[in-house]
């Protein structure tokens, strides 16, 4: 097992899971709250989780009701256990979806509702003033990283959109990478929640903010994505490539703070609105995007990054006539199925779909300005 610290502490490989119910107990805490969902309590790794808890002398209370995509209800259903158990602390086990229900718990157990009121976008940040529980991650999948973020991403029932909760304090006090607990992971959701990473990477790459650690991080997580990601879907028991597929992700979120960018601002409804992964929503918008990308009026920096990507896969002999092309082919060979017809997403959808694309957030740092219309083509040319 190994540590480092970016800023979150980060225990990594086999062993992991142990020394941090060490860790935890040191801290004198309990009685967490185990925030996961009811695929990991059925595959038995929520109990493989709280039997080591359990041996440390830590009694965890259990929210296994996440959905895919958190909504407002999980948030509060998992704060009502909290309080009514007397929890100290909070553990998320799982992938994105879990990490992002944990940490609006935690926002809800320690401030006055209505949970709106602390939205990022209108500036809610300002009034997370109280002491969050310490919240502690365990990834189970290699996807979002939101085991070293500070933000968390809840469907509203009120506009039914993904809205982003994001405050420093959110952030974990350890993560905790063991790639044991990821190789039960299906090909399809290890490909989707891989290309996640990948995506996280790349619009970091291309946002047009300064932030040149961010840059460094981003580039090698591509690197690692390409060459992990087909040994661990081909082989899920591939702990070396499981593992660093959990170092690719958590360098992804680490290096988004500088931004993302028009590819999650059109994941993000497909999943509130058509239900989609939101690692698939990246795979099935990512290549169009890029091509959008490739047909505009780009500046030399912007060109050279491009470049550069393309670098990474023609370093894998993966390298097609360009950077749009060779992601498309490399995502098609880990099984992902293109045309947003064969998920469920009908053409009656698109101009719903675009309105809110322009109103989410994340095109905001895209590496050139894009429009609602420019949207709507990239969505139709995906579908």
């Amino acid at each position: 097992m190994k540590q480092y610290n970016y800023p979150t502490t980060i225990l990594y490989g086999e062993g992991a899971l142990l020394e941090s119910a060490k860790r935890i107990k040191a801290l004198n805490l309990k009685h967490p709250l185990l925030v996961t969902d009811k695929t990991l309590v059925k595959v038995g790794i929520a109990e493989q989780v709280i039997k080591v808890f359990a041996n440390e002398g830590i009694t965890c209370a259990v929210y296994d009701g996440v959905h895919p995509n958190p909504i407002e209800d999980d948030v509060d259903a998992g704060a009502k256990i909290y309080r009514a158990e007397k929890c100290d602390s909070v553990i998320a086990l799982g992938g994105g979806s879990p990490m992002d229900a944990a940490k609006v718990i935690m926002l809800a157990v320690t401030h006055e509702g209505p949970l709106s009121k602390y939205d990022d976008a209108i500036g809610g940040d300002k009034y997370i003033t109280n002491p969050l529980p310490p919240l502690f991650a365990i990834p189970t999948t290699a996807g979002t990283g939101s085991e070293v973020g500070r933000a968390g991403v809840i469907v509203m029932r009120a506009t039914n959109d993904k809205t982003i909760f994001f405050h420093p304090t959110m952030l974990p006090k350890i993560a905790i990478l063991e790639p044991a607990l990821t190789v039960g992971l299906p090909a399809a959701v290890t490909a989707a929640t891989g290309i996640d990473a990948f995506t996280h990477c790349l619009e970091a790459y291309f946002s047009p903010g300064f932030h040149p650690m961010a840059d460094g991080i981003a580039f090698e997580g591509m690197r690692l994505v390409l060459k992990n990601l087909p040994v661990a879907v081909k082989d899920g028991k591939n702990l070396e490539a499981r593992g660093e597929m959990l170092v690719a992700a958590s360098m992804g979120a680490a290096a988004f703070q500088k931004g993302l960018g028009m590819i999650h601002s059109l994941a993000h409804p497909l999943s509130s609105e058509c239900g989609l992964h939101h690692g698939l929503a990246n795979a099935l918008m990512l290549p169009k995007s890029v091509e959008f990308l490739e047909n505009s009026k780009l500046n030399q920096d912007q060109k050279e990054r491009l470049a550069r990507v393309q670098s990474l896969f023609a370093e894998k002999g993966l390298a097609k006539a360009n950077l749009s092309t060779s992601c498309f082919e490399f995502f098609k060979s880990l099984g992902v199925q293109f045309g947003l017809r064969n998920h469920g997403v009908r053409e009656d959808q698109i101009n719903k779909l675009a309105d809110k694309a322009i109103k989410d957030g994340c095109h905001q740092t895209n590496m050139i300005p894009v429009t609602r219309d420019q949207l709507k083509a990239v969505l139709q040319a995906g579908f």
